[in-house]
Order: C-alpha cells, then structure tokens, then sequence
C-alpha cells in the first residue's frame, strides 16, 4: 500500500546512524570511565516508600520540594487502566487536552488553553513532549501507543528554561521503565469488549553482568473497531481498525562508582485505516446537513452539489467519513506517499525509530557532567477523504446555462456510491538529532549551578498529493493521466542552538532562590516544488504551473528566556515557593499553503513573507504551598499562576474558499489556580486523591480572526473555566495468598470553546466521566486478573473543531449557505478484562 523512499528508510543505517552513533561515542570518550550513582536510586531508597520524584529541573527531586507546579502519574496507575496513548491521560489531568488525528501535525496538546494546530506540521507544539529526556517536536508521536512506563510528569507553565525549546505552555515527559537489579519476566493480555480489542506484551529485565543491565520489553494492539462508520456511509472499511506495535531494548551500564550509562532504542509501528478518525460533523445553525459543492470556481456548467451523509448526531460514536470518489483515485502522481499500488481507500502508516543515550560522570566529589544524545526518524503517510462525507448521487447545477455532471464523475454516479473528495495523501518524513551536555554541581555551601549546551538538527519533507478543486471530476489529467490535483512537496531544515544557565543560592536551611537565563537561536529554511499540477489547472489563473519551485525561504528568530524561583520550607512538610518564568516556542514557514491563491500569489510577486509566522513568547509566574499533614498521609499542592502569550500560533481554515489560514494571535491571558491531593488513609490499603484546575484563559488584545470577528474577550478554545477529577484505589487482603483490588476515578471537565475563529465558535458542554476497575490476585503481583471499565458512561466530547471543506458560499444556485463544522472527538466506552503475570 506504500511505496518507501529509499532515501529516507536507510538513513538509520548510513549517515543519520553514523552522526547517532559517533556523537554517543564522542561523548563517552569525554567522560572517560567514571560517573555517579542516579540521584533516583537514592530515592529509591528513602525510608518513605510514598516518596514521589520528578525531573522537572534537570535534576531528580521531590515532587513536595520542586518549586514547579507537576502533575505525576506513576506506572501502576497507568497500567491498571490501560493507559497506552497520550490522549488517554486527559482523565488524571485537569485542564489538560489532547487531540490525536489531521492530516498536518497529526496531533495536539494544550494546558490552560495554550496549544499548538493539530492541521499544521510546521507549528512546533507548545507542550514539549519529552521522551526519557529528549525533546521531540512533532507531534505526530501522538499517534503511537506507549507502556512499559515508570512515570509520566506533566509540568504546567512555562519550562524553557530547563527544558528549552517548544516548552512554552508546558512538558509532557515519559520515563520509560528501566532494568531490574533481579532477573524479572513479566506479560500481560488484555481484550476490550466495546472495540473488540487486545492486547499483549512482556518484558525481559535483569543484570547481564555486575556492571550491565538490560530489559527486552514490547507490546502489540490488535483493534477492530477503532473507528465505526454511520450505516449510510458507504466504505469498503465500515469499521475502521487500528494495529500498534511498541518494541523497546534498554541498557543500564554502571561499571564504575562515578559513571552510568543508560541506552534506549525504540521502535514504534502504528497501522490504521484512516487519518481522520473520530472526527464528526456538526450541522450549525442551519441545523442541516449541507451538500459539498465543487467546481463552482472552476466550471461554472459542471458545478454538483453532492449529498451529505451526515447524521447531525455528534454523541452517537458513529462517523460519516466516505470512501473516495472513484473517478478522483484512478491514479496517484509519481512519487506520491501512497505509492503505485494504492487501492483508494484510506490508511495511515506510521514508523518511528528513536534512540536515546544517556550518561553521567562525576568529574569530582562536587562536579557531574552529564550527556543525552537523541535521534528520531519518523515515517508516516495517510490517506483520507476531507470532505468528511458524500454519498451518491451528486446533483448538478449552473448559473449560465443546462447544468451537466463533470464527465468523469457522471461515469460512475449513482444512489449510495462513495463521493468523498477533497483527497490528500500527507507523508510526514522527520529526521532529528539531539545532542545536550550539563555540568552541574553539588558543593556543600549555599551556591550550587548548572550550565548547558543544548543543539538540534531536524530535517521535514511533508509531501501530498491534494484535491482541492477535484478537477478529475471532468477527466484525469490528459498527460500524464493523474487523477490529483496536484502533488506538492516541502523541504524544510532546522537547527537550533542554546546555552543554558542556572545558579541556587540555598541561604539558610529553609530559604533557597534560583535564578537562570537560556539563550536560544533558532533558523528554518524552507523549499517548495511542485513536480506535477493537473494540466487542467497548471497556469491558470493564480494556480502554480507544474516544476515549480520556490528556492530558499529563511526564518531566524533569537530569544533570551529568563527565569526566577524562591521556595521556603517552613516546616518539614510545609513548602512555600514563588516563580518568575518565560516561554518561547520558535516561528517557522507555513507547510499547509496550497498551490492555488495562497501560493501562487506569493509566487507571482516572489514575496514569500506570508507564509512565515512570528515566534511565541510567554511571561509571567506562579505561586504556590506544597504541604503534607498527618504524618504525611494528606498531601495538598495548590499553586496560583497568571501567564501573559504574545504572538500565540493560529491556524484555521476557510471552508469554503478552501485555504488555510496561518498566523498570530496578539495575545492570551491564562491565569488561576491547581490544587492536587492525595490521602493515605487509615483503612489499610485505601487511598484517595484529586485535583482541581480553576483556569481563566482569554484574548486579551485585539484578534482579528478569518471570520472577520475581532474575539479580544473571548475564552481561550480548550480552556474549561472549572476541571477536575477524584480516585480511589483500596487493596483488600483476603487470605495470605489472595488479594482483591477496587480502583475508581471520576473526571470532570467544564464548558469549553473548541476553536478560535469567531465569537460563537462550538462550545462544548461540561460532561463526567468515570473509570473502575476490578482485580484479584497475587499480593506479590505474581498473577493478577481484572475487569477495567474506561469512560463507563460512554461519555462523547469535542476536542477541537473547524468549517467543513466544500461548503456552499452564499448565492450558491439556490443552496442554502453551508455552516456544517468537522468536530474531532474522543473515543468512547472501552471494557478490558485482563490477565498478568510477573515472576
């Protein structure tokens, strides 16, 4: 179904492995033989086993004592309610919103109303997503499932400082689980009853030798009804399924006191049958569904109007997304991601590699120096239909005379055939190298500091094939008999440099301050070509003739980012903390302009500026109390923030002209207040714990949006005013060999704005959900069987919204005004039983 580019496939094993390789041996020829013991396993052995620790600094601390305001959720709790994808995490973490699926960045995730476009692959995504400490910038990782995971921190605000680069809204960090001091064999098999799902996995883990560690872990999903079509929608897939493979190998190598090294190499494949997903269409004010109009721009006597199968029922889990037009997938243009055996109907294919080398040598008593080199190669292609419905038969019309059907089209209309058009084969190709070097100290007087070097080189080819006139309609290109509009290619290079400081001043016992400043250069250059344009379009009017190409567009951009924390402990279990902090996440060159108005405009004046956009700053602070009581059995974290963005990235789409619109918002205020908890109680075995995220994110100066309104005032999309969730997990012996487990958790999430583009934009209602499980086993976790229920009441809730392409402009032949929006959704009900093992 996919036809590799043997560029890109060997790049693991020629140049990229090289520079991967090369630069992990460079660094362990600078550390020598030495380095210390992981300030993890000294926690590991705190007499308080309910002791928590993040790396939300660079360095391992208490969750009680960082002055950062973290969410963590530990591997168990993960694994007990099947969490295996980032979207799934939502449920733990008020305020938090993530949205999987498009055909640009393939996904999205805010905090506090502050996110990145999930139709943009150029956009960076304001939450960095940190795996096992490196940075990854695309957001198509999303898509893939995780496990195997010791922790995921979710640090709220802005982190560049530590964390540099596309850190400005947040960081959602995995640590994956590293090997076993023992020999230990784990598995687990699962099969879901809602999306008839399983699945599997293990893990190998334990010493090779006194010094070497290695754990062999991976996992496979088999879902059959990951997406399930409405009944009239016609597909040859009418339940779309999803299939996911983690494979992981670790290394833990600690053959001096002074020295470990840690190695991670990943490899991710996901498979689905569709981009689109659980996207839906909501049928407006109108409250019709409206017919997809095409060719109305083009050919006055070939405009249709075809059928709209959709239900207007957004709560039914059910979607509408068609199969292709036949006469619009007779032949994809050479090159194209979906490659010469295509069959016309939509996948996705993702593959990811991901290599991870870790050390740390103590140069001195006082001074470690520590390394983490990173590389990812991304490969991923879809295709789907963005009309998002249509169904036959299509309708003609004209103005100017006797309406007729395009040729192409007429051949093979009828009632109930599949008309989707507006077709697009995306193929994201990422290569990316990460290379960062702290020295850090640990003196025993009151000055302690940390200095860093951080670079990154990333190179993304987003290649497609598009319709967005559907001009196949009439006839395939009389040339080269290609049925695509056209195919359009983009280069785009980034690197990236910063130094990094911070300086801590521990003055006495309880008052410590910490101060710090990165300074980061960031410089994009971007190529378009267009191999290939339908004869029927190239050169007409403001369309791009076939060969062209746009030579280099630059982007540069610097930024200082400057933070500031104090924290007293007034008691032992008491900490008071304050923070100053900024944000900065890079501008780039827009991947999403078409060939058509937007493009060709720029070409004919060679004056590219329009596609670049400014980069994103954030400034502000947060105050906040982390307090244990009761013998620390009651934990209470609550932190006050008041963040100020200029220049937010925005893009949205004009669903009737068809073009996307990328550029910057003046600003948003986001500010108020979380509050976690968490209580061991005097029940043996019972605990409870909760959080709740008061946020109040608005535009804040005036924002003109493609609607023409000004929405300075607004509430931010994505920011529920009030979120929150409580759980419980009570273990209750029965007997010396037996145990049963009750866990519970019950989500709420307040109205919310799901896109930024106009003052009556689709809100999304407050909705509850509610997650359980059911266990007996081992209390030594030797077996386990159990029954978890995620999302019981089968709650369905939009995430992100937007018009739907091909809508009726006004004095469309008598059709009324199309305002049908696309409204991306979470998944529904889902009900595990499970059996484990680990020995």
């Amino acid at each position: 179904m996919m036809s590799r580019s043997q560029r890109h496939e060997s790049i693991f094993n020629t140049k990229a492995a090289r520079r991967f390789l090369m630069g992990s041996a460079a660094s362990l020829a600078m550390a020598g033989f030495s380095a210390p013991a992981y300030a993890q396993e000294a926690a590991a052995e705190d007499d308080d086993e309910n002791v928590i620790t993040v790396i939300a600094r660079k360095q391992t601390e208490t969750l009680q004592e960082v002055p950062v305001t973290v969410t963590a959720i530990g591997g168990d709790t993960l694994d007990k309610f099947q969490v295996d994808q980032v979207a799934d995490v939502v449920s733990r973490v008020p305020a938090l919103n993530v949205q999987v699926g498009g055909s640009g960045s393939g996904g999205q995730i805010s905090l506090r109303g502050v996110g990145s476009s999930n139709i943009s692959a150029s956009f960076d995504s304001a939450v960095a997503f940190d795996f096992d400490g490196v940075q990854v910038s695309t957001m198509r990782i999303v898509q893939a499932g995780f496990f195997d995971v010791e922790q995921i921190d979710v640090l709220k605000g802005p982190q560049s400082l530590f964390f540099g680069k596309s850190a400005s809204a947040g960081v959602f960090a995995i640590r994956s689980a590293n090997p076993t001091p023992n020999w230990e064999v784990g598995g687990k098999a699962s099969y879901e009853f809602e999306e008839k799902g399983y699945v599997v996995g293990g893990y190998v883990s334990g010493p090779v030798t006194d010094t070497l560690g290695i754990r062999i872990a991976a996992q496979y999903t088999d879902i059959e009804d990951y997406v399930e079509l409405t009944p009239a929608t016609p597909a040859v897939n009418r339940s779309r399924g999803l299939k996911d493979f983690v494979g992981r190998l670790t290394f833990q190598w600690d053959p001096t006191d002074n020295f470990n090294a840690n190695l991670k190499l990943n490899y991710i494949r996901n498979e689905n049958d569709g981009a689109i997903a659980h996207s839906d269409i909501d049928c407006g004010p109108n409250g019709r569904a409206d017919e997809v109009v095409l060719l109305g721009n083009a050919v006055d006597p070939f405009t249709v109007a075809v059928p709209s199968n959709a239900d207007c029922n957004t709560n039914d889990n059910l979607y509408p997304t068609a199969d292709p037009a036949a006469a619009l997938v007779g032949r994809i243009p050479d090159g194209s991601g979906a490659g010469a055996n295509f069959d016309g109907r939509p996948f996705g294919e993702t593959d990811i590699i991901f290599g991870r080398l870790s050390w740390d040598l103590d140069v001195s008593d006082s001074l470690t120096l520590s390394s983490v080199t990173g590389y990812l190669n991304l490969d991923a292609v879809d295709f789907d239909s963005y009309s998002y419905v249509g169904v036959g038969p299509a309708v003609p019309f004209s103005s100017t005379g006797p309406a007729a059907l395009p040729p192409a089209l007429a051949a093979t209309n009828g009632v109930g055939v599949p008309l989707g058009v507006g077709n697009s084969d995306p193929r994201n190709r990422t290569e990316q190298f990460t290379q960062e070097l702290r020295l850090s100290s640990d003196f025993d007087g009151i000055f302690n500091f940390m200095v860093g070097a951080f670079y990154e080189s990333r190179e993304i080819d987003f290649d497609t094939s598009q319709q967005a006139v559907n001009i196949s309609l009439i006839a395939p290109d009389p040339i080269t008999g290609n049925t695509f509009d056209w195919f359009k290619q983009q280069n785009t290079k980034t690197e990236a440099l910063s130094f990094f400081g911070s300086v801590t001043l521990d003055l006495t016992d309880q008052l410590q301050i910490a101060g710090g400043i990165r300074w980061t250069d960031e410089s994009k250059t971007s190529i378009i070509s267009l191999p290939y344009s339908h004869a029927f379009l190239s050169g007409g009017g403001a369309f791009l003739t076939s060969g062209f190409f746009s030579g280099p567009i630059n982007f540069d951009d610097d930024n200082f980012s400057p933070e500031v924390s104090i924290r007293y402990q007034a008691t032992p279990d008491v900490n008071i903390y304050g923070a100053f902090k900024t944000g900065f996440k890079s501008g780039g060159i827009d991947n999403s302009a078409l060939p058509s108005f937007g493009l060709g405009i720029a070409a004919a004046t060679n004056d590219f500026s329009g596609l670049i956009f400014d980069s994103e700053t954030g400034l502000g602070g947060e105050v906040g109390v982390k307090a244990q009581f009761a013998d620390r059995s009651i934990t209470l974290n609550t932190s006050l923030f008041y963040y100020v963005f200029d220049d937010l990235q925005v893009q949205n789409f004009d669903a009737t002209i068809i073009q996307f619109q990328t550029f910057n918002a003046s600003e948003l205020t986001t500010k108020g207040v979380d509050v976690e908890w968490a209580w061991r109680t005097p029940v043996d075995g019972l605990n409870f714990s909760g959080a709740l995220a008061y946020t109040d994110a608005k535009f804040s100066d005036t924002f003109v949006t493609t609607s023409g309104e000004d929405i300075d005032g607004r509430r931010a999309a994505r920011a529920p005013e009030f979120a929150g969730n409580i759980a419980f997990d009570w273990t209750i012996p029965m007997g010396d060999a037996i145990e049963f487990g009750l866990s519970g958790n019950a989500a709420y999430t307040g109205s919310y704005f799901t896109n930024e583009d106009s003052i009556n934009d689709i809100r999304q209602d407050s909705y509850v959900t509610l997650d359980g499980s059911v266990s007996i086993g081992a209390p030594d976790g030797a077996w386990k069987l159990a029954l978890v229920g995620v999302n019981l009441t089968d709650e369905i809730w939009i995430n992100t919204s937007g018009g739907r392409p091909f809508l009726a402009p006004a004095n469309a032949f008598g059709i009324p005004v199309g305002d049908d929006s696309v409204v991306t959704q979470n998944r529904g009900r889902q009900v595990f039983v499970e059996a484990s093992f680990k020995f």
